[in-house]
């Protein structure tokens, strides 16, 4: 583990995140899903030390208009939504700003999701031990939607993993799963100072570390 200056890249620290998770190998009843973009290389090198199938669970943050980066809520795959109640008091933001928001990101959760399977069927989840992965955990809010999203599915475990995380997320995301992770940094002030490339990922990226991991399949 490393304790100060975290990992060179995502897959680097899907590598030593996956030591973590040895006792799921070889099973049929794992399965990864990362969420697209940054978990996806995590979560392929998760998916490849375990001997297990590898998917994505979309998720989309909901910026507050205006200001994208502040985060109002989240929302996911299945419908599953998470809104920031007070500080959408605190900003007064009006219902047709919001509307406007979740419809944008909306389409491009549908767009993602159809770009990143090419056709491929959602995996069935239910009663699998499911590893959910990203490539960190500040506020887990995304987590959080992802998360709500995945139970709906009726899974048999939920495992979360991400190589750094804040007390905070773990501590909330912990009530319904298991919690992974290799790095928990204080203070913490973003995800992407732990890793030395932490470059963005971009939509060729993720369906090529799908199709090799689809065209990989399981070993006997």
């Amino acid at each position: 583990m490393r304790t100060v200056k975290g990992f060179g890249d995502r897959r680097e620290a899907g590598k030593l995140l996956a030591r973590q998770l040895a006792p799921y190998a070889n099973r049929d009843d794992v399965v990864v899903l990362a969420l697209p973009r940054g978990g996806v290389p995590v979560g392929y090198e998760i998916a490849l030390a375990l001997n297990a199938p590898l998917d994505v669970l979309a998720v989309r943050k909901l910026g507050v208009p205006g200001h994208e980066e502040l985060a109002m809520g989240a929302i996911a795959s299945g419908g599953a939504y998470s809104l920031d109640n007070e500080l959408i008091h605190h900003l007064g933001l009006r219902p047709e700003e919001m509307l406007k928001v979740i419809e944008d990101e909306q389409r491009e959760l549908r767009r993602r999701e159809s770009a990143y399977r090419d056709h491929r069927e959602f995996p069935d989840v239910t009663d699998k031990v499911v590893i959910l992965v990203d490539d960190g955990l500040a506020t887990g809010q995304s987590m959080g939607v992802a998360l709500t999203a995945l139970k709906a599915l009726d899974p048999k475990k939920v495992i979360i993993a991400a190589p750094v995380v804040t007390l905070d997320a773990c501590a909330e995301l912990g009530r319904g799963a298991e919690i992974a992770y290799l790095l928990m940094p204080e203070p913490f002030f973003a995800v992407g100072i732990w890793y030395e490339d932490f470059g963005q990922i971009s939509d060729d990226e993720v369906r090529d570390l799908l199709a090799r991991a689809a065209a990989r399949g399981p070993k006997a």
